[in-house]
């Protein structure tokens, strides 16, 4: 089991790297994670909700995501409220305060029964705790730790970001509020995003495992490793790059932000520029802007206009400007968005950017599915892969395939999945990993472009899936090189 002294201290990160590194050893391996809150979500081959990260590591452990991995993902979807998604299918929305009285056995039945599925299918679960293990107004509720560790008798290794500073003080912190079971648990310390040189942080080393009687396995320096955010306050901690490049692509950062795993595989890209906008700065002239998903889409609407956000991306529009809009960024391209039952918080109706002729109504019903289809314009022909999960109908105030003067096209064979214009300026896709694609992620950035007379790039490119096989890959071989797990494997 991976625990950490706080959030983001890298046990996601450190959870996939010991997925890879089992794996490569011949073992079968399945990761997991009894309780997720994120809005990075992924969708299992059988149409189930699960964590993104819990779909990271079972491709790291070379496996396919399954609903086991995480049968408890909490989505936040603000009031201090959140969906709750247990055994990859919603059944209610719930207060914090009230969690505990109406998820906590429930939930714990379904970790135990995960864990059996899972015990019985492979040699080794390398579980991911979540937040800290030492919350002592919160050890009662928590489903995610040290409760699973005890149940497990589980070789649990604690991570620490020395980035943060005050790492020593965190790791005894920690352990001293751990009971004595819990803390028998602990087989090793593992210091993460160490900048420096090591010699001077040997003495700290020494002073810690004298006090602490627990080893510290190793010290991983900080490297510039593309992994997957687990939520959006990792965001706060992206550093624009100073590098010119051919394209630029800004991605609104909404209140609640969902999916913007999306955007990974442009971030891949070289010749590209990504950044994330709060919505109180000016959009300026990126090449295109991406509304992204929202697990709010009404309220992160409300947003937009009264940040004047909503002004500006009509007036960048005007000045040529490029905009995509994927699930919930799609639905507010739209002429309004309807709930009429408040399945997401109180309002009923909010006015859209008004530019596409839709509308979408919030359903109680949940699209959650995995797609496979082909793309029909501009470039028609590729394969597309994907998945949906949206809680909304989308409908055109006409129909686009009979209307001889239609402006607007269809994205996929698939009506429902998506349109683009006929100037190629306004995009709207439900298809969440449409990146993912290469084929069509390289024809969409050739035209941008074009618009800006660069040469093509080549259309022959993996799917990014390979190129995460290679991260994954060196994700692992870092924590093998400054990390003896000896002590945990024995």
């Amino acid at each position: 089991m991976v625990v950490g002294t706080t959030s983001h201290a890298g046990k996601s990160f450190l959870t996939t790297a010991l997925c890879r590194i089992l794996v490569r050893q011949g073992w079968k391996v399945s990761p997991f994670k009894g309780q997720n809150m994120a809005l990075n979500a992924y969708v299992t081959q059988d149409g189930k909700e699960i964590g993104y990260a819990q779909a990271v590591q079972a491709w790291a452990a070379k496996i396919e995501p399954r609903v086991e991995n995480n049968p408890i993902l909490l989505k936040p979807q603000g009031n201090m409220t959140s969906q709750v998604i247990l055994n990859g299918e919603v059944v209610g929305v719930t207060s914090a305060e009230d969690y505990y009285q109406n998820y906590f056995k429930v939930g714990w039945k379904a970790i135990k029964t995960s864990l059996r599925s899972l015990q019985s299918e492979f040699d080794f679960c390398v579980c991911e705790g979540a937040g800290s293990p030492a919350e002592i107004n919160l050890k009662y509720r928590d489903l995610t730790n040290m409760r699973i560790a005890k149940y497990l008798h589980a070789s649990t290794v604690l991570i620490v970001d020395i980035d943060r500073g005050g790492a020593f003080a965190h790791v005894v912190g920690t352990l001293q509020l751990l009971d004595k079971t819990e803390r028998s648990l602990i087989k090793g310390i593992i210091i993460n995003k160490f900048r420096g040189q090591r010699r001077l942080l040997n003495s700290g080393i020494k002073w810690l495992e004298n006090y602490t009687k627990i080893p510290v396995l190793g010290v991983i320096p900080w490297k510039d490793i593309m992994f997957p955010s687990e939520d959006s306050l990792d965001l706060l901690n992206r550093v624009p790059e100073n590098s010119s490049k051919d394209i630029s692509v800004t991605i609104l950062k909404l209140p609640h932000i969902a999916n913007f795993t999306d955007f990974e595989p442009l971030e891949y890209e070289r010749s590209v520029e990504v950044k994330y906008l709060d919505l109180n700065q000016n959009i300026g002239n990126p090449d295109v802007l991406i509304i992204p998903g929202s697990k709010t889409t009404i309220s992160d609407l409300m947003a937009l206009h009264e940040s004047r956000m909503a002004i500006q991306i009509k007036e960048y529009l005007k000045r040529g400007g490029v905009i995509l809009g994927i699930c919930g960024g799609f639905q507010m391209l739209g002429e309004a968005i309807f709930d009429p039952n408040k399945i997401e918080g109180e309002y009923k109706i909010c006015s859209g950017l008004e530019l596409l002729p839709m509308e979408t109504e919030i359903t109680s019903k949940k699209i959650v599915c995995k797609r496979e289809t082909f793309s029909n314009y501009p470039y028609a022909g590729f394969s597309a892969m994907g998945y949906e999960i949206h809680q909304g109908v989308t409908s055109f105030s006409k129909d686009l395939e009979t209307t001889q003067d239609s402006q607007l096209y269809y994205l996929f064979d698939d009506s429902t999945l998506g349109v683009v214009n006929k100037n190629l300026t306004i995009w709207g896709c439900y298809l969440h990993g449409i990146f993912e694609n290469g084929t069509w992620r390289r024809m969409w950035l050739n035209n941008l472009r074009r618009k800006k007379r660069l040469p093509p790039l080549s259309t022959e490119v993996v799917n990014h899936l390979e190129q995460r096989e290679k991260e994954l890959d060196n994700i692992a071989n870092l924590v093998e090189d400054f990390v003896d797990l000896t002590p945990l494997l024995k």
